[in-house]
């Protein structure tokens, strides 16, 4: 991850991870993860601070709170992660490529990955919170954002990334074939943030799939010509 120049909070998958997972436009692979993932103690300690930000916010992640929630003991979690800042960063980075295996796996099963539209649609869809790991991760993410106000070094990890997800949905505009008037950078900027603003907006039910999903649409329509 690198240092934000954009100002926009993260969301739940981060925009590096969303950019590998779709940058590959025919028959994408799902490869093995790069790094290792933790097994056994440290998983199950990770899923626990997961479980703790998504239901009652970082603020309760004390390493007591934590313990309990894993149903270990608090010299358990001492053992396996130096402080409680790195336990939040390994639990952060394992929940990045928890998401990036999720996004994979959805792209891999699209019918027409090739279709730059198809896949436009889907990369923002991947911001939305439509099943339940998804959503999960939407919460866990905005509980780490919230802590990132007030955490300077969880910040400086938090907030450590670029913008390559709004750079591959302004390829993607482009490649699906942009209205002649489109700055497809600048409307890229607009729907990453407007999608990850409306599956906020899922969240706290203020709006419907099916009504999330016209908006998508809507924009869109308005940026891409039509077919021929």
């Amino acid at each position: 991850m690198r240092p934000s120049t954009r100002g926009r909070r993260p969301v739940y998958c981060s925009r590096a991870c969303q950019a590998r997972a779709y940058r590959s436009r025919r028959n994408p692979p799902i490869p093995a993860p790069a790094v290792p993932e933790p097994a056994g103690r440290q998983r199950q300690i990770a899923e626990a601070v997961w479980r703790i930000a998504a239901g009652r916010g970082l603020q309760m992640a004390t390493i007591r709170e934590i313990a309990a929630e894993a149903d270990v003991s608090p010299r358990v979690v001492q053992y396996h992660f130096t402080n409680k800042h790195h336990l939040l960063v390994t639990a952060l980075q394992m929940l990045h490529r928890e998401n990036e295996r999720g996004a994979r796996e959805r792209i891999a099963a699209l019918r027409d990955a090739s279709d730059p539209r198809v896949l436009l649609r889907a990369t923002l869809e991947e911001l939305l919170p439509l099943d339940d790991q998804r959503r999960t991760s939407l919460l866990v993410m905005s509980a780490y954002y919230a802590r990132s106000l007030t955490d300077p070094a969880l910040a400086a990890v938090f907030l450590h990334e670029g913008g390559p997800l709004e750079d591959l949905v302004a390829a993607l505009i482009t490649a699906a074939g942009a209205r002649p008037s489109i700055d497809a950078a600048r409307e890229a900027d607009l729907l990453v943030g407007g999608v990850t603003g409306l599956g906020l907006d899922l969240l706290h039910r203020r709006r419907t799939r099916a009504d999330v999903r016209r908006t998508l649409d809507y924009h869109l329509d308005r940026i891409l010509a039509e077919h021929l």
